[in-house]
C-alpha cells in the first residue's frame, strides 16, 4: 500500500498474492495463477461459464469476497458477484491460463520414468572367504573360460578370480576369456587339481570321469601277461619277412610293392609262451603308425640290414622307442649277403646311443638272416628274457580297455577295428566306445581269422560291430550299457565336427582340378587343388593325408574336401563334381556306377596301391602345373673406353671386358654411375676388324648396341641372362 492509500501494482508478469480463506488449507497463490473467466474463473480458458454468483468456477471466495469463486482482489475489496473480483484481479495479472490451468500455457518438463533396475539397490560385489573349501578330486575346466565360469567350479566367485589376477598384475574382467596360465595360476593358489580340456570337451570328460574309473589296479588281481613286441626299422630291411619266419606264413607275397603299408598284429606260441608281435610300416610316410606302435609296446625289435646300415627311418624308430621308454633289441638282418658288414652297423648304432653288449654297452644285438631262417630262435629267447626282467602284468578281470591299432571298412563285415587289449577282458556282446565310434561287439576275430569269445590282455583281435570306422590310435573302452557308449561317442563327434569346421574352410565351388590349375597360376592367382581322398584303412588315410600336405606350395594349396575309409562310391563322385575336386583312391577302387557317373560329370579318379608312387605322381603333377621361375645371372661386364661414330652404322663402343664373357645377342644393361640408363641387346660384336661370337675377360672389343647412341667413355655395359630354376 502506497502513502496515498492506493495499492502498489505488482511487477510486470506477476500478479498480486492472494491469501486463502481461513480454514481452506490451501497455500497462497499469485493472481496470475488463476483464471479470469467471466463469472467462473475456471481451471482452463474457454471453459463453460457459470451463472453469476453461483460460485461454480474457481476456488471458494474468502471472507471479504462474495459467494462466487473469485479470489480476494488487491486491497481486500469485496469480491464481485459471481467472482467478479477474481476476474478483476485476473485481468491485472497477465495472460490467462492455457493448458490445465498452468501459468503461461507452458507444459513443464516431464520427469523421466526410471527403470525398475535403476530403482533397485545395486548388487554388492561378494568375495568368498579365503578359507572356503575347494572341491576335491580333479576339476575339469575348458580352455578360454571366463572368471564367471571358473570361479564357481573352485567354490569362488568371479570377483575372487578378478581380484587375484589384479594382484598378480593382470587386468581382466569377469567376462573376459582367461589364458591357460591364468587358470593354472589361480588353481595353484587354491591348491586345486585342475585339468584343462579343449572347448566342447568338458561334457565328454565329465562322462568319462563318471563312467570310467581309472583307479590303480589291485595288486592281488594282477597276473602275468604276454609281452607286446613291435618290429620297427627302415623300409625293405626285412621286418615282415622276419615275422613270416616266426609265424611260418608268407605275408610279404600279399603286399603291394613288397612294402608294409598297414599295422599288422599277430600272436605266436614259442615253447609254450605267447608273444604278441606288431608289424609297423617302414616308409617315411607312416611316421604316425610307428609312433602308435611304440606307444602300445613293451619291447621294440629294431631290424637293421647288415648291407645297408642305419637309415633315416631307423633313426626315427630309435627316437620313437626312446620316447616311449621301452627296451630295444637290435636284429641285424641279411648277414648272409656278400657285402654285409655287421661291425659297421654296430658302429652306426653306437653313434645313436645303442652300444652293443659285446662292446661293454647294454643293448642286445642279434645277428640273423630271415631269408635263411638263421638266428630266429636266439632272437625269440632274448625277447622272452627281457620280458621276464620287465615283469609284465595286467588285471584280466574287469572291463576291457585297449588301443585301436588299425581300422577299415569291409564290404561284407562293415567297420572293422584291429585292437590290442591292455587291461581287463573284452567279450562278445559287450558295448564299446572308441573315439566317435560306438557299438556292441558282434564278433571277435583273432590274427588267423577265427572267431573267439573273449580276448585277454596283450591279445590282438578284430572287433566287428562299430557304427562307424574309429580312428587309429583311439582308446577303446567297454561300458556298462549301450546308452553310455552312445552318449560319449556323440559328444566326441560334436567336438570333432566343430574342430574340422574351424580347421578346414569350405572350398565348394572355389577349387580347381589338376588340368585347370595351370590357368589359374598363369593369371597370377593362388590355385587350390580340391581332393576327395579315400583309403582302405584309417592308418593309410592318415599317412596319405600328411604326405600330401607336405607338397603344398605358395602357388598351389591343397584342400581335402572329403576324407573317408572305404571304396569310391557314387556319392564321392557327386561330391567331387559339386566341389570341382579330383578323387584320389589308395588301395581302393571305384565301382561300376561310380566310374560311369565320373565320365558323365568329367570327374578325374586316380587310384594307387603304393604310397610313394601316389606321392611322386601328385608332386610331379603339381610341379608341372607351376609357372616357371627364373633367376637373373650376370654373364659379363665391360667398360666403355672410347666411342666411335660410323656412318650409316651409328655409335660403336670400344670396350674393355672387366669380368665374365660378353656374348653377341645377349641381353644388356647400360649403366652410368650405377644408374640404369637403357636396356636392350648387343647387335654386333667385333674383335679388331673380325666379327666375334664372344669376348672373354681381359680383352678389348667393339660393341654395337640396338637403338642407343648416347654413349660416353666410362659407362658400363652389363650383360645378363635369365635361367629357369628347377622345381624341387
Amino acid at each position: 500500500m502506497s502513502a496515498s492509500g492506493k495499492p502498489i501494482p505488482p511487477p510486470p508478469g506477476r500478479g498480486p498474492v492472494s491469501r486463502p480463506a481461513p480454514g481452506s488449507g490451501r497455500p497462497p497463490t499469485s493472481g496470475a495463477g488463476r483464471p479470469a473467466g467471466p463469472g467462473a474463473g475456471g481451471f482452463r480458458s474457454g471453459s463453460r461459464p457459470s451463472p453469476a454468483g453461483a460460485g461454480a468456477g474457481g476456488y471458494r471466495g474468502g471472507a471479504a469476497g462474495g459467494p462466487g469463486g473469485g479470489f480476494r482482489g488487491p486491497g481486500g475489496g469485496p469480491g464481485a458477484p459471481g467472482g467478479a473480483g477474481g476476474a478483476a484481479a485476473g485481468a491485472r495479472s497477465g495472460p490467462p491460463f492455457g493448458n490445465r490451468g498452468r501459468p503461461g500455457g507452458r507444459r513443464p518438463a516431464r520427469r523421466r520414468r526410471r527403470n525398475i533396475e535403476e530403482l533397485e539397490a545395486q548388487e554388492i560385489t561378494h568375495y568368498t572367504p579365503s578359507n572356503a573349501p575347494v572341491p576335491d578330486g580333479e576339476i575339469i575346466v575348458e580352455r578360454g573360460s571366463t572368471a564367471q565360469e571358473l570361479g564357481p567350479k573352485l567354490n569362488r566367485s568371479g570377483a575372487d578370480v578378478v581380484r587375484f589376477l589384479f594382484q598378480q598384475g593382470e587386468m581382466v574382467t569377469t567376462t573376459q576369456s582367461l589364458s591357460d596360465d591364468m587358470i593354472e595360476l589361480f588353481a595353484a593358489e587354491l591348491h586345486a587339481n585342475v585339468r584343462l580340456v579343449d572347448p566342447g570337451e568338458e561334457k565328454e570328460a565329465e562322462l568319462q570321469a563318471k563312467y570310467f574309473d581309472d583307479e590303480e589296479e589291485d595288486e592281488e588281481l594282477l597276473r602275468p601277461r604276454p609281452p607286446v613286441v613291435t618290429v620297427m626299422g627302415h623300409v625293405d630291411h626285412g621286418k615282415t619277412l622276419l615275422l613270416d619266419r616266426i609265424r611260418h606264413t608268407n605275408v610279404v607275397a600279399g603286399e603291394a610293392g613288397g612294402i608294409t603299408q598297414h599295422i599288422g598284429a599277430y600272436q605266436v606260441d614259442y615253447h609254450g609262451q605267447l608273444i604278441t608281435f606288431i608289424d609297423t610300416p617302414g616308409h617315411e610316410a607312416f611316421t604316425a603308425m610307428r609312433a602308435r606302435g611304440a606307444e602300445v609296446t613293451d619291447i621294440v625289435v629294431l631290424v637293421v640290414a647288415a648291407d645297408d646300415g642305419v637309415m633315416p627311418q631307423t633313426i626315427e624308430a630309435i627316437n620313437h622307442a626312446k620316447g616311449a621308454d621301452v627296451p630295444i633289441i637290435v636284429a641285424i638282418n641279411k648277414i648272409d649277403r656278400d657285402n654285409a658288414d655287421p661291425n659297421r652297423v654296430m658302429q652306426q648304432l653306437s653313434d645313436q646311443g645303442l652300444v652293443p653288449e659285446s662292446w661293454g654297452g647294454d643293448s642286445i644285438m642279434v645277428e640273423i638272416s630271415a631269408l635263411q631262417n638263421f638266428g630266429i630262435d636266439d632272437l625269440l629267447e632274448q625277447v622272452l628274457l627281457v620280458a621276464e626282467v620287465e615283469e609284465l602284468v595286467a588285471n584280466p578281470e574287469g572291463r576291457g580297455r585297449g588301443i585301436v591299432l588299425e581300422a577299415n571298412l569291409d564290404a561284407g563285415k562293415g567297420p572293422v577295428a584291429t585292437v590290442i587289449v591292455q587291461s581287463g577282458t573284452l567279450r562278445v556282446s559287450e558295448s564299446v566306445v572308441a573315439g566317435a565310434a560306438w557299438g556292441r561287439v558282434k564278433a571277435l576275430l583273432d590274427d588267423s581269422g577265427d572267431n573267439v569269445k573273449e580276448a585277454s590282455p596283450s591279445t590282438p583281435v578284430q572287433i566287428l560291430g562299430f557304427d562307424s570306422v574309429p580312428s587309429a590310435g583311439d582308446e577303446f573302452r567297454v561300458t556298462d550299457k549301450a546308452r553310455t557308449a552312445r552318449d560319449i561317442a556323440e559328444q566326441r563327434e560334436q567336438r570333432f565336427r566343430a574342430a574340422d569346421q574351424r580347421r578346414t574352410s569350405s572350398a565348394t565351388g572355389t577349387g580347381a582340378k589338376l588340368e585347370d590349375i595351370f590357368e589359374q597360376i598363369q593369371r597370377g592367382e593362388t590355385a587350390t587343388l580340391n581332393l576327395v581322398l579315400k583309403a582302405d584303412t584309417q592308418g593309410s588315410l592318415e599317412a596319405v593325408t600328411e604326405s600330401l600336405r607336405k607338397l603344398e606350395r605358395d602357388e598351389v594349396k591343397l584342400s581335402f574336401i572329403h576324407r573317408a575309409v572305404g571304396g569310391i562310391s557314387e556319392n564321392d563322385v557327386t561330391f567331387a563334381a559339386a566341389s570341382n575336386a579330383t578323387i584320389i583312391g589308395f588301395n581302393v577302387r571305384p565301382d561300376r556306377g561310380a566310374r560311369e557317373l565320373a565320365e558323365v560329370h568329367d570327374v578325374e579318379i586316380r587310384t594307387y596301391e603304393i604310397i610313394y608312387k601316389l606321392i611322386e605322381d601328385i608332386e610331379s603333377a603339381m610341379v608341372g602345373m607351376l609357372a616357371p621361375e627364373f633367376e637373373e645371372v650376370i654373364t659379363g661386364e665391360a667398360e666403355v673406353r672410347e666411342v666411335f661414330r660410323v656412318p650409316r652404322v651409328g655409335a660403336i663402343a670400344g670396350c674393355y671386358v672387366r669380368h665374365g664373357v660378353i656374348t653377341r645377342g645377349s641381353r644388356v644393361r647400360f649403366l652410368r654411375d650405377g644408374v640404369i640408363i637403357w636396356k636392350g641387346s648387343i647387335t654386333s660384336l667385333k674383335r679388331f676388324k673380325d666379327d666375334a661370337r664372344e669376348v672373354h675377360e681381359g680383352f678389348e672389343c667393339g660393341i654395337g648396341l640396338s637403338n642407343n647412341q648416347d654413349l660416353q667413355p666410362g659407362d658400363v655395359i652389363e650383360t645378363f641372362d635369365e635361367r629357369e630354376i628347377p622345381r624341387v
